[in-house]
């Protein structure tokens, strides 16, 4: 019997394809309710951490360098009240074989897919991930297929999105690149169903939990070269995967660091919208991924999101995208260190927050990444320009995305503004009740919800009294 492919017809079929995809059935760890065994989800990878780890170094993945950014360091106790201006750092995941921390996540994916026998791989991203795909799917001779919302309804393509397709291209990959919109995830199905490949979502417990070595490795580095933990760790955020594996990392190795949340301010901008696609400069780590994941992380190509950043986050701060593109030129001219725009968020956040901390403690920037042609400042500020945004120096706190970009006229006025964490827990309750609106919310739903926020059973009732839930 021919099977349904209209979209309706491939959407119902969604987690039949998915488990067949990943080898995981997800129902095993629903209760019914609201609640779902999370720790159990992350137990089914099967992998303890120092088997993730072994994995990770025989590909040549793992074991980066961590630097520190003196000269960054004294331009921000420049700008810093007397006595503050923590020590910046970064954990340099550029050196990572596909060029950033994903190689993680990627190295446990296609390593278990391999152990049960799939032919390939497939992975929707817009690219970072996906090079991180190909280039283990090439070490384990797996083929490898990149599914990539690329383009505008119009056929014009961001810079950055395209330079990472000619890097999966580059790697062995076969790049299947789509318009804006739901075509991504119902191309991505059919693909699943028609190839029997592995789905190495960033969103699975083997991807999450390849990113725990990450946070180790900085717990274990900074004990063997500072004598203690760092006391901030940022982290650049989008679909919240990279915080939530770095922290889980920590935990793992006892440390106590608060963990930060960044990302490039980008409200008002829908990132499912044609006409607005092309007015955003930064593709990942932006709040367009970063709030509704953090406040519905259950939006992935997966049943459920083993990302799940509220966890773990202590604080959320946004920058703007004229002080990110400032502080990826000082770290180039002030570091000689050339990065690309994701890990460079969190710098710009960590640059401003090391300056409240006191000369010495330390703030850590988790990751950086690869730059290249696409990706490199001028042809974002060109590509920009093509789009009518308005680029200029003055106040970055004045940029309105889809509009203008400003870079600080002064490094003083890069600020890293606080988040509400408060709504965003309150943003995330509302959201699970709306999945199960019928549901009596029993004692085991209470303590998931708060375990989901970080917060306590009395924050979750007093959420759910303002929307009439008790």
């Amino acid at each position: 019997m021919n099977k349904d492919m209209t979209y309706s017809g491939v959407m119902s079929r969604k987690n039949e394809i998915m488990k067949n995809a990943i080898g995981i059935d997800y129902g095993i760890f629903e209760s019914g309710t609201i609640g779902f065994d999370y720790e159990k989800m992350m137990r089914e990878t099967g992998y303890t951490l120092e088997e993730m780890q072994k994995i990770q170094y025989s590909t040549g993945v793992g074991k980066t360098p961590v630097l520190e950014l003196r000269n960054l360091t004294e331009l921000s106790r420049k700008l810093a009240p007397k006595g503050k201006g923590a020590r910046i750092f970064i954990k340099d995941e550029a050196a990572n074989p596909s060029g950033s921390f994903k190689a993680r996540r990627a190295a446990n994916a296609v390593y278990h897919a391999k152990k049960l026998g799939y032919k390939g791989v497939i992975a929707a991203t817009s690219g970072n991930y996906g090079a991180a795909v190909a280039s283990q799917a090439a070490m384990a001779g797996l083929k490898c297929i990149i599914v990539q919302e690329c383009y505008d309804s119009k056929g014009v393509g961001q810079p950055e999105i395209i330079e990472k397709a000619r890097k999966c291209e580059a790697l062995g990959a076969e790049v299947l690149q789509l318009s804006v919109g739901p075509e991504l995830f119902y191309k991505f199905l059919t693909l699943l169903e028609e190839t029997d490949y592995f789905n190495a979502s960033l969103y699975t417990p083997f991807g999450i939990a390849g990113v725990e070595t990450l946070g180790y490795e900085l717990a274990m580095e900074f004990r063997e070269r500072e004598g203690k933990d760092p006391d901030v760790i940022v982290c650049s955020n989008a679909g919240g995967g990279n915080l939530t594996g770095t922290a889980r990392g920590l935990i793992k190795a006892g440390a106590q660091s608060q963990i930060v949340a960044a990302s490039v301010n980008l409200k008002g901008l829908h990132m499912a919208s044609d006409s607005q696609f092309n007015k955003k400069s930064f593709t990942t780590s932006h709040t367009g991924f970063g709030m509704p994941f953090a406040t519905w992380p259950d939006r992935s190509d997966v049943p459920r999101s083993a990302a799940r950043p509220l966890r773990y986050m202590d604080r959320y701060v946004t920058v703007n995208q004229g002080e990110v593109f400032y502080i990826t030129e000082a770290l180039a001219s002030l570091e000689g260190l050339e990065k690309g725009p994701a890990g460079n968020t969190a710098l710009a956040a960590a640059f401003s927050i090391a300056q409240e901390m006191n000369e010495n403690e330390i703030i850590v920037v988790q990751e950086t990444e690869y730059t290249g042609a696409g990706k490199h400042i001028q042809p974002q500020l060109s590509f920009a320009r093509d789009n009518g945004i308005d680029i200029r120096f003055g106040n970055p706190q004045d940029e309105i995305p889809g509009e203008s970009i400003i870079f600080p006229e002064h490094p003083s006025l890069i600020k890293a503004v606080d988040f509400d964490m408060d709504k965003l827990r309150k943003s995330l309750i509302k959201n699970a009740i709306a999945q199960f609106p019928d549901v009596v919310i029993s004692d085991s739903d209470l303590e998931f919800l708060a375990k989901e926020t970080k917060t306590s059973i009395e924050f979750v009732k007093s959420a759910l009294d303002g929307i009439n839930k008790i």
